[in-house]
This record gives structure tokens, sequence and C-alpha cells, in this order.
């Protein structure tokens, strides 16, 4: 994929996006470790249209990422434990944001295991997406195109089955069928 049709894509709407992220991978080089996965699932967050989002009620200092150009990785602590990240999407100055919920392993996985200090379930949740690829709050705001973390093509879903579901983890506006996962 040309840099022109990974624009197209970011710059289309939240859901769009939120979908078809899936299959591409998502490489990582912090601190000398390079690491990569391919995305297996993904929630769309819309933000002053989604009660969700946290960037329902505006910008704030935290969540300012959001509002930036599309590609724009927005990093933010989940319940005060966990890093999750984001891709920005669609027009600047909308708050439209993906969050990456987890990956198949694909490179680096040594490394994964390190940083998670487990040898399974490295990349099963947003959280340990984030730590097994070293993201932290220092790498809100990086762009995804040129960045320590970038988006590439993958190798695709080779046949494999996407469903649509409600996203977990929040409560405000849980029927929207805004989460997409690989299926098997």
């Amino acid at each position: 994929m040309s840099q022109q049709e990974l624009e197209s894509l970011l710059a289309s709407d939240v859901l769009t996006v939120a979908e078809n992220l899936l299959g591409w991978t998502l490489r990582s080089e912090i601190e000398g470790i390079s690491a990569a996965v391919t995305i297996t699932e993904t929630e769309a967050y819309a933000g002053s249209d989604d009660p969700a989002s946290h960037a329902f009620r505006g910008a704030t200092p935290r969540n300012s990422a959001m509002f930036g150009r599309s590609g724009t990785l927005y990093v933010y602590r989940s319940y005060g434990i966990h890093w999750c990240m984001n891709v920005v999407v669609g027009e600047e100055g909308v708050p439209h944001a993906v969050l990456l919920r987890g990956g198949d392993p694909t490179e680096g996985v040594e490394a994964m295991m390190e940083r998670r200090g487990r040898r399974s379930n490295l990349v099963d949740g947003p959280g340990k997406l984030c730590q097994a690829l070293g993201v932290t709050h220092a790498q809100n705001g990086t762009d995804l195109r040129c960045g320590s973390l970038r988006l590439h093509p993958g190798p695709g879903l080779a046949g494999r089955a996407i469903a649509a579901t409600p996203r977990v983890g929040i409560s405000k506006a849980v029927e929207r069928p805004w989460r997409f996962v690989v299926v098997g």
C-alpha cells in the first residue's frame, strides 16, 4: 500500500478504519527494540457523538492528541494502571479514534515476553499490547507514518472472518457494535 492509500484509509470514517485496520501490522522501534503485531481487534470511538469517547465533552490536556491529524497516536492510562493506544482518524479537529485492542505477535516475540514477564497472552488486550510493544505516554502524539510506531500493510486476513460486537470495558453506549475482531 502506498503512502497515499494509507492517507486515504486514515482519512475515512472511524467505523471504516476500525474494521479495515484488521490485518495491518503495527511495528514499534522503542529503546532499540523492534517488535511487531498483526492487528486483530479494534474499537471505534466517535468523539462528541459518542458518550464512551474520551473526547465526548471536548478537548482537555489529556485527550488533545485526539484532535490532531489522522495517523496521530493517542496514548492514555486506563484505570491508572495500563497504557492504551488509539489511532486518530478522519478530519483534523474531529476527535475520532480507533482503540487498538489486540493482535498476533509477528516480530520481537522474545522482547514482548520479557516486557510482559510471561510467555503467553502477550497482546490479547489493549494494555498488554502497549506493554509488549513498549508503548507508554512518551509515544502520545507520535505520527504513525514516521514515528517510533508505524502502521504498515500486513499479511491480511487470509479468508478469516470479522465480527462486529459491542465494545467492552465501557459503561456508556455499550450497545454500539463498534468492536471489530478477527474470528479464529
